[in-house]
């Protein structure tokens, strides 16, 4: 299914977020990197694409009731084993009934588990003046407590993104700080173009949000991804 299909769905079906395996489908055509990724609805399918992944993986929530899975407790890393994974699974049905209460759950993703690495965050609004903005800075909690981000009109080349990443803090990082490698500068900057490209060439998306995104010394990959569409 192509991204424009992707998206003409969501909004016959009256979706404002898109599931997190259907983003990634939008993020594969416009050349953004993620994790293997595998979506199931049930726990033998669960199993399945866990083996054929291969630990450690990851497993997450799917259900439109919950926007922010890791407040709900729908996200379980560090999962090693099949034992482990039947374990998780069942937590994290019940973490979100705790949570949340008996909302709608389309199913899990089972997504590889990446090596760590500088957490960043790409995103993007659609402005009612100025149009399609990406948005770049320091990721995971950070974004939200150092306010660490720039600004740049969408579509823009690499050398734009290159200037929006070294005017923030995230750079000091980035360059590789405490013998940790640096980061590939190169990729990220590619990354940060090809989100401004996908803001550009749909409309339809008024928010994007990759956060975090590990952007590490051979690459930068998308860990969660959140589409919002509007009109």
């Amino acid at each position: 299914m192509g991204y424009r299909e992707i998206i003409e769905r969501a909004i016959d079906t009256g979706r404002e977020v898109l599931p997190e395996h259907e983003a990634y489908q939008v993020c594969e055509e416009f050349g953004i990197a993620y994790p293997p990724t595998r979506f199931a609805t049930t726990r033998e399918e669960t199993v399945e694409a866990a083996e054929s992944l291969g630990y450690p993986v990851v497993l997450k929530i799917v259900s439109p009731a919950v926007v922010h899975k890791s407040d709900a407790g729908g996200v379980i890393v560090g999962i090693v084993s099949q034992s482990e994974l039947k374990d998780a699974y069942d937590l994290l049905f019940a973490n979100v009934k705790e949570k949340v209460g008996d909302v709608p759950i389309d199913g899990v993703l089972i997504q590889k588990a990446m090596p760590k690495a500088a957490e960043v965050v790409v995103g993007g609004l659609k402005d009612d003046l100025f149009g399609p903005v990406v948005m770049f800075g320091s990721g995971g909690i950070l974004v939200e407590i150092f306010k660490d981000v720039s600004f740049r009109l969408a579509p823009l080349d690499r050398d734009e993104a290159m200037r929006q990443i070294k005017e923030t803090k995230a750079y000091e990082i980035l360059k590789g700080v405490r013998g940790a490698p640096p980061s590939d500068l190169d990729a990220l900057a590619d990354l940060i173009v090809n989100a401004g490209k996908l803001l550009s060439a749909l409309p339809e998306i008024k928010e994007l949000d990759f956060n975090p995104v590990f952007a590490g010394s051979d690459g930068s990959v998308v860990v969660d991804a959140r589409m919002v569409i509007g009109s």
